[in-house]
């Protein structure tokens, strides 16, 4: 049995079409010690791809992340999946707010050194022992108290799409830049201060909290469930959102909408604008932010130098990128001088 995607995206997006059935994007984190990733990885791809899940999941020694789409009629053969594992029996899954049945084109099952980078090494650290989770009463409820320190725990361009009023929102790249950062703007409030975090479904939040409660900090605290969940509780419970924006997810969608408000503009005019798209230059992909008119302008490009060689026959882009290695570099945030208006 071939335990990896067979189908090229291009392909299994004909495959949805033609299904034509709903399909839910769903994610959901668990830490806890596997002693064998690669053996539960196999274990996922053999019962899950036979459902029809695709998606991006990471499993490591630490426990597993996962985002994916499942079709909606077998939702509760998922269901009935995780609650045969024993560490992920009445796991919380996160339904997205707003739904798209290509959220997910293939499914990648990855072992991972961790299911969130953290940059640390220290043997004494213990990941399960987490702050206290909030549920959105209690999150709107803590958020309005003056002994409060509210952090975001996202990274720069998912903070600048939307984020909490009155939170900290670290300019950083990655989570593991966040972790000493953060530190360093909390130091001396190990005792008087709530530490309250958020983040996109509560993943890096309950690596944080557990952090921070390593290092002293004795009244810390996360939103449970991430922005996805507190969106679905405002709603359901008829809360005031206290979210401004969109929330930035990692998928096709790239976000979905929580308010009304605009808060960021586009890289390239400055008008407000919240819509990331990624450059059609391949050997730039650049993720960064452009309204409908840049992209009408610029061909979906984020230069005029990308806009040219995105305009050559796709066999001379071929030609021009090859024997170019890949680096983190090109795929950096939001962050290219040629942004005229980047955060």
């Amino acid at each position: 049995m071939q335990l990896y995607n067979k189908l090229s995206a291009e392909e299994r997006a004909a495959l949805i079409d033609a299904a034509g059935e709903d399909r839910l994007t769903i994610s959901f984190y668990q830490y806890h010690q596997i002693g064998n990733p690669e053996l539960f990885r196999n274990h996922l791809f053999i019962n899950w791809d036979p459902m029809g899940v695709l998606g991006r999941i990471y499993v490591a020694k630490e426990g597993i992340n996962a985002q994916l789409s499942v079709p909606a009629k077998k939702f509760h053969l998922l269901k009935n999946h995780l609650d045969s594992i024993s560490f992920l029996k009445d796991v919380r899954l996160n339904i997205a707010v707003e739904q798209d049945n290509k959220s997910f084109l293939k499914l990648k099952i990855k072992v991972r050194h961790k299911i969130v980078a953290d940059g640390l090494d220290d043997d004494s650290f213990d990941v399960t022992d987490k702050g206290v989770h909030l549920k959105a009463k209690e999150f709107n409820e803590i958020i309005e108290n003056k002994d409060t320190i509210l952090i975001d725990m996202r990274n720069h361009y998912e903070s600048e799409i939307g984020h909490f009023k009155n939170a900290q929102t670290p300019d950083v790249d990655t989570f593991r830049d966040s972790l000493p950062i953060i530190t360093e703007s909390i130091k001396g409030h190990e005792e008087d201060k709530n530490i309250v975090m958020y983040c996109t479904g509560g993943i890096r939040c309950e690596k944080a909290s557990a952090y921070f409660k390593h290092k002293g900090f004795k009244r810390v605290f996360q939103l449970e469930g991430g922005i996805i969940n507190y969106a679905r509780q405002v709603e359901s419970e008829n809360l005031d959102n206290k979210f401004l924006g969109k929330n930035f997810v990692f998928d096709h969608r790239k976000s979905e909408k929580i308010s009304d408000e605009i808060i960021s503009n586009c890289h390239q005019c400055g008008e407000p604008c919240d819509t990331h798209v990624n450059c059609a230059n391949e050997a730039c992909h650049l993720l960064f932010i452009q309204c409908d008119s840049c992209k009408e302008k610029m061909d979906n490009c984020c230069s005029i130098d990308c806009q040219e060689i995105n305009a050559l026959p796709y066999e001379e882009q071929k030609a021009l990128r090859r024997g170019k290695s890949v680096s983190n570099k090109i795929f950096k945030k939001g962050r290219s001088e040629v942004l005229k208006y980047k955060k």
